[in-house]
């Protein structure tokens, strides 16, 4: 039982607390973590108190003011420089504006001086008349005339007017002789004398002669437009419902000015934060831009607003803003730089415009798709070019391109791109929903082949320089110009399958090196559907009629945000707002890129390719395109038939004409069926058979075979060699 009893373990054991303490004291102040690097350490020294201590007293007093100690213009030697030629070449400026206008100048310091003269003597005239004598005189005369047996009175007035008279006498003598002897003096002085003495003399005379708005020079700088101060900032916030009105005698709470108001070229400029308590953001300082550009009595196209994120340092209360003192977006646009470049890499941004400060804003297209939209006749094609024209000049790219509006804007692509369509009608409509599957097909192809690379090569399972040289793999440049017209050209179930392709493309195509371009007028429902616009990453909008629409393009809730395209005017021709991002957007005035400097740099693109053998598809087997580079004339209107053809081995004479007149309608709006006829006998045309069987319809028309036989035999052959597509296979690749 003992044995039993001594087996079983104890179910608890005593311990000695004062054993366990610690033989320091336990504090609750935190002690900092020691550093990772004992090296950066700092190093103890004995007897030293930092003053940074919370219980200090003195802490703040001592603590070393956050501030510079030299002024923004003297911190570097660079600032320094720059702010001292500034500064000469400021004088430099003023010294030839005054310089030039002297003469002015001495006209009016006379004029200035006569005046002086006259209000001086005016002056002067009651001293010189000894009128203190002449009330004196005045009352003994009255008292005589009342009194006239009062002979002490008669004699006080004979007195007095005699003391006048000799008053009168010496004054007019002294001042004759002062003037005369400084008349003698000067003309008997040194020339150089004379002009000191005239200055001594015109100059207090001119100031005497000046008047309260008079101004001697005229001011170098034109007057400012538009005036800003903070009490005007407050009253217009005020006005506007963002700041509460005060009670009594108060003003009520105020914005903090972090900086300004300043002026900053043609504007004033300002960042201020909202007080606390009041309830309002910057959003809402975003929103009410039209009533704040009212109380500050300027048009709202020339209020530039947006927040100050924090990466800025910035709060959700702070606001930036720019007024300019006249509307910055009616100047002459800028010509784009792309005109003048002989190569352009896509991976570069490319060169866009500049907002209303003169700053420059290019947009970078790699990873990204892009909508262009507004109302027509707004410069929306010439802006949507840009981006194309940049990918003109680079070899590497690969252009894809439909023109549903049919024109000259996008011919030129003739001689580049891998596939053109052109115009809204069924074979268009047909070739472009090929164009659409066999770019679905190159992008899965691409995406096969990514997979099978190393991540050396290929580390982001996206397309890079190196991929691109080394396996021959261009970016696709894809550029869709009025979209709505394709889209109203189709039936339902066929715009469902397109838009899924574009939007297919738009959403997976960027990583495979796929860049795309899209543009139409008012994106509603059915025109371009919603599904397709809100993957689109870049937005840029021209003038349209309403917020709505603006939201439509720029995307929803941008117009409360400050990007509103409905305030442009019918001015405002080339001007776009242009959102880059969820909070980034600017109005933005684009460079001008002429369609006679398009289509040159289509020919210069096309001569950058051929050594790279990157000619495939349609723009090789392009017959203008190719006589044009021989050097070959082919007929006008041989050419543009051929071009509106592209898609259609036969075409009816009405169909013909009537799509020549939408290519070119100078040149063909006043053509008949007859007329073209005669022109295309004259280039050489020998129909086969004058009536065409289309659809059931037999009817006068042109078999394309019959237009090709017009071209000389060696254009055909030279366009019909279509190099072979130089992109490897997968399993090449692999």
């Amino acid at each position: 039982m003992t044995d039993l009893m001594t087996e079983v373990p104890a179910v608890g054991s005593l311990h000695h607390l004062d054993d366990h303490r610690p033989s320091e004291p336990v504090t609750l102040t935190k002690t900092p973590a020691p550093p990772a690097n004992l090296e950066d350490a700092p190093e103890e020294t004995e007897g030293v108190e930092a003053v940074d201590r919370p219980d200090n007293p003195l802490a703040d007093w001592l603590t070393v003011p956050d501030a510079p100690v030299l002024p923004a213009w003297a911190r570097s030697s660079a600032a320094l420089t720059a702010n001292t030629a500034a500064l000469a070449r400021l004088s430099w400026w003023h010294t030839r504006y005054h310089g030039l206008r002297t003469p002015k100048y001495l006209v009016k310091t006379v004029a200035l001086a006569a005046r002086g003269f006259y209000r001086a003597s005016v002056g002067l005239w009651p001293t010189l008349s000894a009128q203190d004598h002449t009330a004196t005189v005045k009352a003994l005369k009255a008292q005589v005339k009342a009194r006239p047996e009062d002979i002490d009175l008669a004699a006080r007035l004979q007195a007095a007017h005699a003391a006048r008279t000799q008053t009168r006498r010496w004054r007019f003598g002294a001042a004759a002789t002062a003037v005369a002897a400084a008349a003698a003096g000067i003309a008997l002085a040194d020339p150089a004398l004379q002009t000191g003495i005239a200055a001594a003399i015109v100059a207090p005379l001119a100031h005497l002669g000046r008047g309260e708005e008079t101004k001697i020079l005229d001011q170098g700088a034109p007057p400012l437009r538009v005036d800003m101060s903070a009490q005007q900032l407050n009253e217009a916030l005020r006005a506007a419902g963002l700041l509460k009105s005060g009670r009594g005698d108060e003003e009520g709470p105020k914005v903090t000015c972090v900086m300004g108001p300043v002026r900053d070229g043609r504007g004033w400029a300002v960042i201020f934060d909202l007080p606390r308590g009041g309830g309002k953001t910057a959003s809402d300082v975003l929103a009410k831009r039209e009533v704040i550009a009212q109380e500050l009595g300027v048009d709202e196209i020339q209020v530039i607003m947006s927040r100050v994120r924090a990466a800025a340092g910035g709060n959700a209360g702070r606001v930036s803003m720019w007024v300019a003192d006249d509307d910055p977006y009616l100047s002459d646009p800028t010509p784009s730089p792309l005109a003048k470049l002989e190569r352009f890499s896509i991976w570069d941004a490319v060169p866009f415009g500049q907002d209303a400060r003169g700053n420059r804003i290019s947009v970078p297209v790699i990873w990204q798709s892009m909508f262009f939209g507004g109302l027509p006749r707004r410069g929306k094609t010439f802006t949507q070019r840009l981006m194309t024209a940049a990918g003109l000049l680079d070899p590497w790219v690969r252009h894809y391109v439909a023109d549903f509006k049919g024109g000259q804007d996008w011919m030129g692509m003739r001689h580049v791109a891998h596939r053109l369509v052109l115009g809204a009608e069924d074979d268009a409509i047909e070739a472009f929903r090929a164009m659409l599957k066999e770019l679905l097909a190159e992008m899965e192809r691409r995406f096969t082949l990514f997979r099978g690379l190393p991540t050396s090569i290929c580390p982001e399972g996206k397309l890079t320089p190196q991929i691109t040289e080394k396996y021959k793999i261009p970016f696709i440049f894809l550029t869709v110009d009025e979209l709505q017209e394709a889209f109203l050209a189709m039936e339902d179930k066929i715009r469902e399958e397109v838009v899924d392709d574009l939007g297919r493309i738009a959403r997976r195509g960027p990583a495979a090196g796929f860049i795309s371009n899209y543009a139409s007028q008012r994106p509603d429902a059915k025109s371009v559907p919603t599904k397709l616009r809100e993957i689109i990453t870049i937005r840029c909008c021209t003038q349209v009629t309403d917020t709505t629409s603006s939201d439509m393009v720029l995307g929803s809730g941008k117009a409360a945000m400050g990007a509103d395209a409905s305030l442009l005017s019918e001015e405002h021709k080339g001007v776009t707002v242009l959102v880059t991002g969820p909070a980034s957007f600017s109005t933005v005035k684009n460079d001008l890129l002429t369609t006679a400097e398009f289509n040159a740099l289509c020919l210069k693109g096309r001569a950058l390719r051929m050594p790279l053998g990157q000619i495939t598809g349609d723009a090789a087997g392009d017959v203008a395109a190719v006589a044009e580079q021989a050097g070959v004339t082919i007929p006008p209107v041989l050419s543009d038939c051929l071009d509106v053809m592209r898609h259609s081995d036969r075409l009816h004479s009405i169909d013909l004409m009537a799509r020549l007149v939408n290519l070119d309608e100078d040149t063909y709006g006043d053509w008949d069926q007859e007329r073209l006829a005669r022109a295309l006998d004259e280039a050489g045309v020998k129909r086969t058979t004058k009536q065409i069987n289309i659809k059931g319809k037999n009817l006068a028309g042109y078999r394309r075979a019959d237009l090709e036989a017009a071209v000389p035999e060696e254009l055909l052959l030279a366009s019909r060699e279509v190099p072979v597509d130089p992109s490897p296979s997968t399993e090449t690749a692999n």
